[in-house]
């Protein structure tokens, strides 16, 4: 979750709500669902989780609703190189209107068309200018992901709350007319004094109402099935899945379907397979992510021997270099893109480290190398301080040896292959030797101070 560094807001305080609730309007639902609640993908989209996920956002984007004209401008340009899906932030409008990165949800249904919280449109655009951008992603085969916040909420309404004996601001009446809030819909209430986190003081949803289940992803128009149906969004990165238990997401992705992700802040790898395994959704790697700084930061590749999610179960496993929240500049930080990129699990390039700070040509040859040879599981072939090398083993394809060097200069190493006599070549172009394996596949590599090779069949 985000540290919601947008200034201005006060900490919201919880509260309540007697507007009269009303029932939910219907709407067609244009995928075709299976009897098992299995959603069948659209039409013409891209597998999902065999390329690379952009995160087409960073904390503090511009503000004045030029984002999504920004995305719009890229997604070609992104599906090219080899993504396969873009993950959005928050798209409706929040407490702080034209100002908000959108993890203070207010109206989960106004996507810039109504005038609330200091503005029409949000801080990233208009609801038009979201679902065209997210039309040409379509086109270009890369499916949405929708960041969404459902552990609490903010800029509701104060009022006399019966279950604290105070006031909160718990009244939420959203000019979309869609899922009016009151009291009883956060903790605690009449059924449900708290669950498992509350983030920063805001009013925190309450998951066990069954009203609240019928907004967010049970009924015919809820919040899910309208980003999926009607904005067009195709799968769900789900904000800080600490703050309630596992069965919502899993109700959520059983109901509505999609690609499914948590941001489950933990570096404990036994607690995010917990957590995948009891959600039945994917988590962000956060293991591997420490463990890389731990590696390369710290200049101690021996930390990359360590657990993560992705050696635990790399099906449920996305892995990253950094985020909108740690956004941080990782020495060498290309050595962790070709870590994640030439590992098992999903990897996720961050929108400032492809088009601002890193070598925009290396980063897409690493998704080819990520696309194309990437496949089979991993070996771990040697570690030391300065060196790491692997070797993925290969499925329906050659596989390949990756070679990361944080010393200051060449190394040379044998290394145990796929193949043999074969003539193998670094495909990362750093460098020009084409060895010919023994017999035992054993052959003689090297890599470049500050960098790395990628080895594989000519």
């Amino acid at each position: 979750m985000k540290n919601l560094k947008c200034c201005g807001m006060a900490l919201v305080m919880l509260c309540l709500f007697n507007c009269e609730k009303e029932s939910l309007p219907s709407s067609e639902d244009p995928i075709q669902q299976k009897e098992n609640n299995e959603i069948v993908q659209r039409a013409g989209l891209k597998p999902i989780g065999e390329g690379v996920m952009m995160q087409a956002f960073y904390w503090d984007v511009p503000s004045g609703g030029t984002w999504w004209n920004t995305i719009n401008s890229k997604v070609a340009d992104w599906s090219n190189a080899g993504i396969d899906a873009i993950w959005l932030p928050p798209a409706t409008k929040a407490q702080n209107g034209p100002f908000s990165m959108g993890y203070d949800p207010f109206d989960y249904y106004d996507f810039g068309e109504y005038n609330q919280m200091g503005s029409i449109e949000t801080r990233f655009g208009s609801r038009t200018e979201l679902t065209t951008m997210i039309s040409t992603a379509h086109q270009n085969g890369l499916s949405v992901i929708a960041d969404i916040v459902i552990n609490h909420n903010s800029g509701g309404d104060t009022e006399a709350n019966p279950y604290t004996g105070g006031n909160t601001y718990t009244d939420f009446n959203p000019l979309s007319g869609n899922f009016y809030r009151s009291s009883s819909d956060f903790h605690p209430n009449n059924i449900h004094s708290n669950d498992t986190g509350i983030f920063g003081g805001f009013p925190d949803l309450c998951h066990h109402q069954t009203y609240v289940q019928d907004w967010l992803w049970k009924n015919s128009n809820s919040v899910a099935k309208y980003y999926r149906d009607v904005i067009g969004f195709d799968g769900w990165r789900f904000d800080y899945v600490k703050g309630f238990e596992p069965w919502v997401v899993k109700d959520w992705k059983n109901e509505v379907g999609g690609f499914s992700v948590g941001e489950y802040w933990d570096s404990n790898v036994s607690t995010l397979d917990w957590w995948t395994n009891a959600a039945e959704v994917s988590a962000f790697d956060f293991a591997c992510y420490y463990k890389m700084r731990d590696a390369f930061m710290g200049n101690n590749l021996n930390a990359l021997n360590d657990n993560m999610l992705w050696k635990q179960n790399a099906s449920r496993a996305v892995t990253f270099v950094t985020n909108h929240d740690t956004d941080e500049i990782i020495n060498n930080k290309i050595l962790a893109y070709a870590y994640i990129l030439t590992h098992e699990g999903y990897p996720t390039i961050f929108y400032r480290d492809y088009e601002e700070w890193l070598n925009k040509e290396r980063l897409n040859n690493l998704i080819w190398i990520h696309n194309n040879l990437a496949s089979g599981n991993t070996t771990i072939l040697h570690t030391d301080n300065d060196e790491y090398v692997a070797r993925r083993n290969g499925y329906n394809g050659p596989g390949l040896v990756v070679y990361i060097n944080n010393s200051d200069n060449w190394q040379e190493r044998w290394v145990e292959t796929n193949w043999s006599n074969t003539v193998i070549k670094d495909f990362t172009g750093h460098s020009n030797w084409e060895p010919t394996t023994q017999y035992g596949k054993w052959v003689k590599i090297q890599a470049p101070p500050k960098s790395y090779s990628v080895w594989s069949v000519k």
